[in-house]
């Protein structure tokens, strides 16, 4: 049985002590071999846009509804019975097209006992007017008292006011057998009828037996709040913008679909009246629409010009960023090649990019690609930014690349 001696185990700790310092030998020389040929950092490259002042032509869109050119509601002026539609629903229609015909036989009745009526009161005339001539001239010889004249001459002008009374009456029984028949006041699209035939009308109802609407051209509404129309009064106040006389009231309209109708309407007047429940004031246009697209009570969008920026200045929507506040802001490359933030002041988007109101100058470079690699204070590559340039700052394809080493 072999025993350990105590010279025997201070030999076996030596040899296990001389390996373990060999090992942490070779290990740091490895660590340091790699932290020597590890590669220099790079210097970050980003895409920048120089601003440059152009020409913007301003515009607001703003929601809103159609209505028709003209709206004729149609009901009857005289009580009868309805014998017959005399159009097709949904169809157009011209003015002074027949629309429905109501019984004219009472009405027929009326104007000849008014025609007759007249006719008795002027077969009297001739006669009355006979003997006032004769009692006139008897007067003269003493013949018939001054009474007789007087009577006679009174008689005269009573008949002389049946007969207008009875013509009255003649062309008022006229009228109301002309409305009889029910014709359309304007042109325009008719909808359904609320009767048929056989229906009981009654003069000036409440209910409409059909409504007309003309549609060419058509009325687009739209409200504007009152504080968007005092930030546009004040810009052309301060000579931010001004207006372009050539197509200043012009409109584009933008359907339901989101396609851009085809034909420009026009401007017509802005109400004076604001709308307490909505702080707003109506804008009405009008629109061609000799095809008939667009239908009252559609939603559209209008696009309205306010005016032109000769000196506005447009950067790439993606160059903008947030601060933890939400206040907008730009990182810019200084003289000296460094990175920069800026806080800007936003007015609108125009397209697929900001209109900056001030923070910018003419001459910045504006980083619109590269930001997530840009710190503030650190130096940078610059590099031209253009929608058809390949951003240099993006990652190279994995598919070439080699595996990682392993040790």
């Amino acid at each position: 049985m072999p025993i350990n001696h105590p010279k025997h185990q201070h030999h076996f700790s030596f040899q296990w002590k001389t390996v373990l310092v060999a090992l942490s030998c070779g290990l740091s020389m490895t660590a340091c071999h790699r932290q020597v040929q590890a590669p220099p950092m790079s210097v970050p490259e980003v895409a920048t846009v120089t601003v440059a002042p152009q020409r913007v032509a301003l515009a607001t869109e703003l929601p809103g509804r159609t209505s028709p050119f003209r709206i004729a509601e149609i009901r009857p002026q005289v009580n009868g019975l309805i014998q017959k539609r005399l159009f097709t629903e949904g169809s157009d229609v011209q003015a002074g097209q027949p629309l429905y015909q109501i019984d004219p036989a009472p009405f027929q009745a009326a104007l000849d006992n008014a025609k007759a009526a007249l006719g008795r009161a002027e077969a009297n005339l001739p006669a009355l007017q006979l003997r006032a001539d004769r009692y006139k001239e008897a007067l003269a010889d003493k013949a018939v008292a001054q009474q007789d004249l007087d009577d006679a001459t009174a008689a005269l002008k009573l008949a002389v006011a049946d007969i207008a009374y009875y013509q009255a009456m003649v062309e008022t029984a006229r009228i109301n057998l002309g409305y009889t028949l029910v014709v359309s006041p304007i042109s325009g699209r008719i909808g359904r009828s609320s009767v048929t035939d056989g229906a009981i009308a009654t003069a000036y109802q409440p209910m409409a037996l059909a409504t007309i609407q003309q549609l060419d051209p058509i009325y687009v509404d739209v409200p504007q709040s009152t504080s968007e129309l005092l930030r546009l009064q004040r810009r052309l106040e301060e000579k931010l913008m001004n207006r372009d006389g050539t197509n200043a009231n012009q409109v584009d309209l933008i359907l339901e679909d989101g396609t851009k109708y085809p034909l420009e309407g026009t401007l017509k007047f802005r109400d004076v009246s604001v709308d307490p429940s909505t702080a707003s004031v109506i804008l009405r246009m009008e629109f061609p629409n000799p095809k008939g697209v667009l239908l009252p009570g559609m939603f559209v969008r209008a696009v309205v010009k306010e005016g032109v920026n000769e000196q506005g200045i447009l950067i790439p929507q993606q160059a903008v960023s947030r601060d933890p506040k939400g206040n907008p802001l730009a990182l810019m490359v200084n003289a000296s090649g460094k990175v920069e933030p800026r806080m800007l002041t936003l007015d609108r988007a125009v397209g697929n990019q900001w209109l900056v109101s001030s923070g910018l100058a003419p001459g910045d470079r504006v980083i619109a690609e590269g930001m997530q690699n840009a710190r503030p204070g650190a130096a940078v590559k610059e590099v031209p930014f253009g929608p058809d340039r390949k951003s240099a700052v993006e990652p190279p394809a994995k598919a070439n690349q080699p595996p990682p080493a392993t040790n």
